[in-house]
């Protein structure tokens, strides 16, 4: 059986021992650029290899980007040869907030041809409650050669967004908190608010009271008025700084809906240049 969006933790403890299995840890602290590395020395899901956010999933800021920008697909594949990643693996990928970071990494094996990747569901807190064991040791597998081409139909820039939005023919859905979309939280953002236009669709609401992930029949319900009157490429995905996101694609796609895109700027780019029109409330 092959994994395409999400795994449970007894479904990943039957297959750990299987040499085709790789496992990333990608867990994340946006206000401590070392703190997933930390928590990966502390104890992970054994044979977990770690996956950086800032140096892995994603490229360094520039002046007019938002905050992670995508990684180059050439130095990102690169590194999945340099873990051991095969064309034929099954990657999971795990944090400590529901999927939250998992998904960036899931979105992005995806965007290089690879789909036989998952995120597990409840994440490490899931795998411990079982009474499931981490280690310390960081296991290092032996270089691949793997493969992979990016899609470029995955995702949209700015300018793409702007037009669109002022065209009226696509759907841009915000996975930050309801609080950081309407401006309530003064914190959190530069500049609060969001885009003019986009609907408000936090990531914690694809979980459930456990923090797992709701149904495939609740997740459709969800979000199928997103999807009503529209092709899935007119729905585009975006959140603070392209990563969240990406956790709304993963449910879409557990609720058996088509592909969607992601923004990968999202608001910290939108919000940058002064110019761009900014709303508040919801």
């Amino acid at each position: 059986m092959r994994y395409q969006t999400i795994i449970s933790a007894e479904d990943l403890g039957k297959n750990l021992d299987d040499e085709n299995w790789f496992v990333f840890d990608c867990r994340f602290l946006l206000k401590d650029p070392n703190g997933g590395l930390n928590k990966y020395r502390q104890g992970h899901i054994p044979g977990a290899q770690f996956a950086n956010m800032d140096h892995d999933l994603a490229s360094p800021m520039t002046q007019t980007s938002g905050r992670h920008p995508l990684p180059d697909a050439s130095t990102f594949v690169e590194k999945l040869c340099a873990w051991g990643v095969q064309n034929d693996s099954q990657v999971v990928c795990y944090d400590d907030m529901s999927g939250a970071f998992a998904a960036r990494m899931w979105w992005l094996l995806n965007w290089v041809g690879h789909t036989d990747v998952c995120v597990l569901d409840g994440g490490i807190e899931k795998w411990t409650a079982g009474g499931r064991p981490l280690q310390t040791e960081t296991r290092t597998r032996p270089r691949s050669t793997f493969s992979g081409t990016p899609d470029s139909g995955m995702w949209v820039d700015i300018d793409f967004v702007q037009h669109r939005l002022d065209q009226g023919d696509i759907r841009l859905t915000d996975a930050r908190s309801s609080e950081r979309f309407t401006a309530k939280d003064q914190k959190s953002d530069p500049v609060p608010g969001h885009v003019p236009g986009a609907l408000s669709y936090p990531f914690a609401g694809n979980l459930g009271p456990q923090k797992m992930f709701l149904s495939a029949s609740e997740l459709n319900q969800r979000f199928e008025s997103v999807f009503e009157g529209c092709q899935a490429g007119q729905v585009i995905n975006m959140c603070g700084s392209g990563v969240t996101a990406c956790h709304n694609i993963l449910a879409t796609r557990i609720a058996g809906f088509p592909w969607t895109r992601l923004y990968v700027g999202s608001w910290s780019e939108w919000s940058r240049d002064p110019a761009r029109p900014v709303a508040t409330g919801s």
